[in-house]
C-alpha cells in the first residue's frame, strides 16, 4: 500500500506564490465521506432523471418533435450511483438507471442506462470552486423484455428517443446541487454583529487516494471592511495521519487561525470590558489613603479593561491556552469616568473547544495564571500585593465570564449548505486542531432528514 501523503504536503501544493496568501485551515473529504455524498445524491439524481426522461414534452431533451402520444419511458430507477477518486485528476461518477419502457401496449421492457463521467473541480475568476465534467459516456442496453422478438427494434427506438448529449451536458447536476454547495463554502458568517468570518479557497482541491484536500485562508471583516491579520510565524503543517480515517471529513485549524480570530474580535472592540467592582471609593480609601482627596462622595469602583496588545492562542498536546494582555483602568463615576489607577493585567486561561452542528464554541475556563502590575497611578505607589488583594478576585471572575459572553455564539466552521456535522471529535495537537466528523444531510422544509 502506498505511503499516505501528509496533509501538510497536500496543503503546500495549494499555496500560490503570493506570500500574503497562505492557508490557516483546511480539510480533507475522505473516501467514506465521498461515498456518503454519493448515497444522499441518489434520490436527487432519480428525481432529476424522472423529470427529464418521463416528461411528456421536453423538446430540448428528446430529439425531434414531441409525440402527442407521450413518452414511452414511464419509470426511472437509479440502481447505483457511486463516486470514486482519480488521484491527481478528480472524480469518476458511475450511475446505473433502469428505465421502464412501453414502446407499445403489448410490450414492456427494462432498459439499463449507464453513465460513466469524469469530473474535476476548477476555481473560477470569482474565486469560487466549480465542478466540471471532463468526460462522459452514456450507454443503453436491454435488461429484459416481455416480447423478445421486438427487442432489437425497440432498443433502437429508445436510443433515438434519449438525447445523450443533453444527459452528458447536465451530468454533474445529478449530484446534490454541487456548485450551489461549493459557492456556499465562501459565504460570510457572523461572529458578532460587527464582525464576520469568511473562508476562501486558495486553489482547486487536490485529489489523492486519501481523499479530496482543500486549503482555506480565513479572512475577517469588521464593520464591513477586511482587516489585515497578523502574519503567521510558521506555515500551516500537520503530521502524516497514522491510518485512513473512518470519518467522512477531517477539518484542520492552525494555531494562527485562533490567534487571528481573537485579533479580529479585539479589532471589533468585543473584548473591551466594563466591570463593576464590589468595592467603593470609601473602602479603597481605607487601603489607599490618597483616594480621599479625589472623591468627595462614596462611589462604586469600576474597572475598564482594554487589550494593550493582541491576544495569543497557544496549542499544546491535549490543551489550548489563551494569553491576554490587558490594561485595566480603575476608577469611579458615571458617565464621567475618572480613573485613579491603571494596572497591567496579564492573564493565561485554558480554552475549551466544542462543536455543535457547524459551529465551534470556544470558552475560557479557569484562569491558570494572572499577574497584576502598576502601570499608572494618581494616588501614589501601590504595592503589587495590595493590587491583588483589592482587584484580583474581581478580575479573575469577571474577565473570563465577559469573554465567554462574546464567544458564546461560537464561530461557524467551513461548511457547505444543506450539510451539517455529526459524530464530532476535537483533537488538540501542538500548533493545530483536528476535527474528525461525519456529514449529515439536513432536511429541507417539509422533507425528512437523511441520516448517515
Amino acid at each position: 500500500m502506498a505511503k499516505l501523503l501528509t496533509l501538510s504536503i497536500l496543503l503546500s501544493l495549494l499555496v500560490p506564490a503570493h506570500t500574503t496568501r497562505s492557508p490557516d485551515c483546511g480539510g480533507i473529504l475522505t473516501p467514506s465521506g465521498l461515498s456518503y455524498v454519493a448515497e444522499v445524491s441518489k434520490p436527487h439524481a432519480e428525481t432529476i432523471l424522472k423529470q427529464d426522461l418521463t416528461a411528456p414534452t421536453v423538446p430540448d431533451l428528446f430529439l425531434g418533435s414531441p409525440k402527442p402520444s407521450g413518452n414511452p419511458i414511464n419509470s426511472v430507477k437509479v440502481t447505483e450511483l457511486s463516486l470514486s477518486l482519480i488521484p491527481d485528476t478528480g472524480l469518476r461518477l458511475t450511475i446505473d438507471v433502469d428505465l421502464g419502457i412501453t414502446p407499445s401496449p403489448s410490450t414492456t421492457k427494462v432498459m439499463r442506462l449507464s453513465i460513466l463521467a469524469d469530473l474535476h473541480v476548477e476555481m473560477n475568476p470569482e474565486g469560487n470552486l466549480e465542478l466540471v465534467t471532463s468526460a462522459c459516456k452514456p450507454t443503453v442496453e436491454e435488461v429484459q423484455s416481455t416480447e423478445e422478438i421486438e427487442s432489437k427494434s425497440s432498443s433502437s427506438d429508445v436510443d433515438k428517443e434519449i438525447n445523450i448529449d443533453k444527459i452528458c451536458l447536465e451530468v454533474s447536476k445529478l449530484l446534490l446541487l454541487p456548485n450551489e454547495q461549493l459557492i456556499s463554502l465562501t459565504a460570510q458568517f457572523p461572529i458578532t454583529p460587527s464582525c464576520q468570518v469568511q473562508y476562501l479557497p486558495l486553489a482547486a482541491p487536490v485529489f489523492s487516494k486519501q481523499g479530496i484536500t482543500i486549503s482555506l485562508q480565513t479572512t475577517f471583516q469588521v464593520a464591513g471592511m477586511a482587516i489585515p491579520l497578523p502574519v503567521s510565524p510558521v506555515p500551516f503543517s500537520m503530521p502524516e495521519p497514522v491510518s485512513s480515517s473512518p470519518s467522512h471529513l477531517t477539518l484542520a485549524f492552525s494555531e494562527h487561525f485562533y490567534t487571528s480570530l481573537f485579533f479580529a474580535l479585539e479589532t471589533a472592540g468585543a473584548f473591551n470590558m466594563t466591570i463593576l467592582s464590589p468595592l467603593t471609593t470609601a473602602t479603597v480609601a481605607q487601603k489607599i489613603t490618597q483616594m480621599g482627596s479625589l472623591f468627595q462622595e462614596d462611589l462604586p469602583v469600576i474597572l475598564r479593561a482594554v487589550l494593550r496588545s493582541s491576544p495569543q492562542v497557544v496549542l499544546e498536546e491535549g490543551k489550548a491556552a489563551l494569553k491576554l494582555f490587558l490594561t485595566t483602568h480603575i476608577g469611579a463615576g458615571s458617565p464621567a469616568f475618572q480613573s485613579f489607577l491603571s494596572v497591567n493585567t496579564d492573564i493565561s486561561a485554558g480554552l475549551l473547544l466544542s462543536i455543535t452542528d457547524t459551529r465551534m464554541t470556544i470558552s475560557a475556563a479557569v484562569i491558570e495564571d494572572i499577574e497584576l502590575s502598576l502601570a499608572a497611578s494618581d494616588v501614589g505607589p501601590v504595592p503589587a500585593a495590595l493590587l491583588e488583594e483589592l482587584f484580583l478576585p474581581t478580575i479573575r471572575e469577571e474577565v473570563p465570564a465577559q469573554m465567554n459572553v462574546v464567544l458564546s455564539e461560537g464561530i461557524f466552521l467551513p461548511h457547505v449548505s444543506s450539510f451539517t456535522y455529526t459524530d464530532i471529535s476535537v483533537v488538540i495537537h501542538k500548533d493545530y486542531v483536528l476535527v474528525p466528523c461525519n456529514l449529515e444531510l439536513q432536511a429541507r422544509t417539509g422533507e425528512q432528514t437523511t441520516m448517515g
